[in-house]
């Protein structure tokens, strides 16, 4: 499936740095046009997340009636591969060597990224804000044309494993995570927040994969294993199950999932509402479902921008807020290039973000990034689940 999303990108909030000069224009760039192209799991185990995909489609409709990015559409050709990385792989070929994008934003997924990560670095094409917070994608050095977005799974769960660390330290942990280098990346990052502690606290694990219908069997097991602690460090439908299963079996340990997996919509509302109560993450976006924001102007825009642009979206899923959010950070990446287009300004400029602040990230985190910094967001702050919505507790942490 093929979704050909043409739209104008500008953004008013951002200051514009771009210097004007000789114009310099790499592959799928005219004096109108920006060409970008991505992949999304529209179909297959993860087309929950292909809302990611039609939020950002929205957001660039939205601005598409404001003008451009210095006077140029862009066109975003977004591609179905089903969360298969073969098919991921073939998508982005067509989108390198036949549709000729001058970069790729935004791409869903750990499995499906890592899969294209080498081909996209080999041919120094932007392979930018990846939606997944493996640490590899951070990696400047391995993949200079490779960078993340969001805080990476590897400083997420440290933060977490510091916290259990100096509030319970005698504490019991189970951990189910998902059998790939997101689920690998968050077991380390626990393991290296619980320090020296590690060995004694984590008591037991299990992995699932993406496929398996359910994670029953898992949460027996680690039930059985005496611990009072749980994490869930997974995608949002075997989280869902999850938090369902632990309470049906009636175990009561203090549970925490990532933050990929704290959706009201997609998470909480599944495995029931009064099951997750008490529920610890970690956040770094405003909540649409928190009403500590609810006089908050910069939801107060994303919900209007919902509103009209993407009216079938669910107004309580983080994945728009997280979509919406992404897209204004390409949009200033493109206003700051100006009418030096290239390639390789285009990853200069994503490598020169300066204390960006965005309306909908929590007060006091900023993005920064730089030639040796691919980690655009990396601060965060823990949120407890109290039955209806996130409450954040705590300090701005940088793990």
């Amino acid at each position: 499936m093929v979704r050909r999303l043409t739209v104008v990108c500008v953004l008013t909030m951002f200051v514009a740095v771009a210097v004007h000069a000789e114009k310099r224009y790499g592959p799928g760039v005219t004096d109108t046009q920006i060409l970008l192209g991505q992949t999304m799991p529209y179909s297959g185990p993860a087309s929950g997340y292909g809302t990611y995909g039609k939020a950002q489609a929205a957001f660039f409709r939205m601005i598409n009636e404001h003008g451009g990015v210095n006077g140029r559409k862009i066109e975003l050709l977004s591609l179905d591969d089903g969360y298969s990385p073969p098919r991921t792989v073939d998508q982005i070929r067509k989108l390198v060597e036949q549709e000729h994008v001058l970069a790729i934003f935004s791409s869903f997924g750990t499995p499906t990224n890592t899969a294209i990560v080498k081909y996209l670095n080999l041919n120094k094409v932007p392979h930018l804000f990846v939606t997944s917070g493996a640490a590899e994608f951070s990696d400047s050095k391995t993949y200079p044309w490779t960078m993340g977005w969001r805080v990476n799974y590897v400083s997420e769960a440290k933060v977490y494993g510091k916290y259990l660390r100096q509030t319970r330290p005698n504490v019991r942990i189970a951990a189910l995570y998902q059998h790939d280098d997101a689920g690998r990346d968050l077991v380390r990052g626990l393991r290296e927040g619980l320090g020296d502690r590690a060995e004694t606290m984590l008591v037991a694990t299990a992995s699932f994969e993406v496929t398996d219908p359910t994670v029953d069997s898992q949460i027996v097991t680690l039930q059985a294993s005496g611990a009072d602690a749980l994490f869930i460090l997974g995608s949002a439908k075997p989280a869902a199950q999850a938090i369902r299963k632990v309470w049906d079996v009636g175990w009561r340990p203090l549970q925490f999932v990532s933050n990929t997996a704290a959706s009201v919509a997609t998470v909480m509302k599944p495995a029931g509402l009064e099951k997750s109560v008490g529920i610890i993450s970690g956040a770094f976006l405003k909540d649409p479902t928190d009403t500590h924001w609810r006089n908050d102007s910069g939801l107060k825009e994303w919900l209007d921008f919902m509103k009209k642009y993407y009216p079938e979206g669910d107004v309580t899923d983080l994945y728009n807020v997280y979509a919406y959010a992404t897209a204004q950070t390409m949009v200033q990446v493109l206003r700051q290039c100006g009418d030096d287009l290239s390639r390789e300004n285009v990853m200069r400029q994503a490598a020169n973000l300066k204390d960006l602040e965005l309306p909908i990230l929590i007060p006091g985190i900023r993005i920064n990034t730089g030639p040796q910094d691919h980690s655009p967001v990396e601060q965060m702050q823990l949120q407890r689940f109290d039955g209806k919505q996130w409450a954040l507790f705590g300090d701005i942490i940088t793990p």
